[in-house]
């Protein structure tokens, strides 16, 4: 007969009973362990994968159009800037964008060479395929049409799906305190996994904000009737309110949200509830020029390319602070805070599957390694 001293004996005893103490709240759910638990008990607990907690699947699709969309925008804006910037000057027409295309007229047939040459220095070659990014062609002599090509449009997929899935890391588990499973499906999707939480709508309220945050100049020089047909001046755009109508706004944005340096739910002081953003050094000092030369002016917060808002600037802005309001939650503007935190997602993503999973298929094996545990214990003492 093995004769072990009292103390080892105490100490496994000890030792196990300790172990099972922290083994407890990883068989509670979270309301449990925060109803009987004391904190400290409470936060040791291993996170259950979705196979033995249940919880909420997402598989989600770079959106094509969008990409599509950004790709015209951006090189619009480099036409406008190459031409203008050439010497000489290269005068065009208004730029149309239709049918995925930029399409303008060259002023002085004499410089549509020039032109071109210029415009095809601005494309890139797409990895090892021998095709460019964008295809440039002449038509009617001096009308110049560009168009992003499949490959282009591919590969950019290919770079934004990649930040994107940071990104929505970044927007479910901003602590990384989570056991979620954000992973690269294919060339152009991502499957998320949360354990835990059965609300896909939560999940997708969350995703479903681009969070791309501007403060952009209202154009006072627009006229009322035409922004409400929708046309807007030369050097603007007509962007839509959260209460329905159209304002017109300077293309150009004064910061945005890459001048974050964080985003926080707050209270004002009526106690209503809010949201403050704090700019970098960079950002803190443009939005601080700007403001010192436009009081009296009104200026609008647009977030995803909606406006929520369009205060005058009353005073210059100078601390590199600004706020949002409107009708928040705490639940809702902590939402917003936590995606603007994470950053703005490169593409819009379309939610291809959604599920809950429940946790009924891992209990027998959640309950079956409980019985083995108490077996092996109680072995092990006695």
């Amino acid at each position: 007969m093995l004769d072990f001293p009292r103390w080892k004996t105490w100490l496994v005893i000890v030792s196990t009973a300790f172990g099972l103490i922290l083994a407890i709240p990883s068989l509670m759910t979270a309301a449990q362990r925060a109803a009987v638990l004391p904190d400290w008990i409470a936060k040791v607990h291993i996170n259950l994968g979705l196979d033995l907690s249940g919880g909420s699947q997402l598989l989600l699709e770079a959106d094509v159009a969008d990409v599509k969309k950004q790709q015209i925008d951006q090189m619009e804006d480099v036409v406008r800037d190459v031409l203008r910037k050439a010497e000489p000057k290269i005068e065009i027409s208004d730029i149309a964008t239709s049918d995925g295309k930029l399409a303008f007229m060259v002023r002085d047939a004499k410089l549509l060479d020039t032109a071109v040459d210029l415009l095809n220095k601005q494309t890139a070659g797409v990895a090892l395929t021998g095709q460019k990014d964008w295809t440039i062609r002449i038509e009617d002599s001096t009308r110049i049409v560009m168009q992003p090509t499949d490959a282009g449009t591919t590969a950019r997929i290919a770079e934004q799906i990649d930040t994107a899935r940071n990104v929505v890391a970044k927007r479910i588990d901003p602590d990384g305190t989570k056991e979620v499973t954000v992973v690269k499906q294919g060339a152009d999707r991502i499957l998320v996994q949360v354990p835990g939480l059965q609300d896909p709508e939560q999940l997708k309220r969350l995703l479903g904000k681009t969070a791309k945050l501007e403060f952009k100049a209202v154009d006072l020089t627009a006229d009322p009737a035409e922004v409400a047909q929708g046309h807007a001046p030369i050097g603007s755009i007509i962007v839509p309110t959260s209460e329905g109508g159209k304002i017109a706004l300077k293309r150009k944005a004064v910061v945005s949200g890459e001048d974050l340096n964080s985003a926080r739910q707050d209270f004002d002081e009526n106690g209503a509830v809010i949201v403050s953003l704090s700019f970098n050094s960079q950002g803190g000092k443009k939005f601080g020029r700007w403001t010192v030369d436009n009081v009296g002016k009104p200026f609008a917060i647009v977030l995803d390319d909606i406006v929520l808002q369009s205060p005058n600037i009353r005073e210059p802005i100078l601390g590199g602070n600004a706020q949002i309001s409107g009708g928040f939650t705490v639940d809702s503007a902590n939402e917003l805070a936590i995606t603007l935190r994470s950053g703005k997602l490169p593409v819009a993503l379309r939610v291809m599957d959604q599920r809950s999973v429940g946790p009924e298929l891992g209990q027998d094996s959640i309950r079956s390694g409980v019985i083995a545990g108490v077996v092996a214990t109680i072995a092990l003492i006695f």
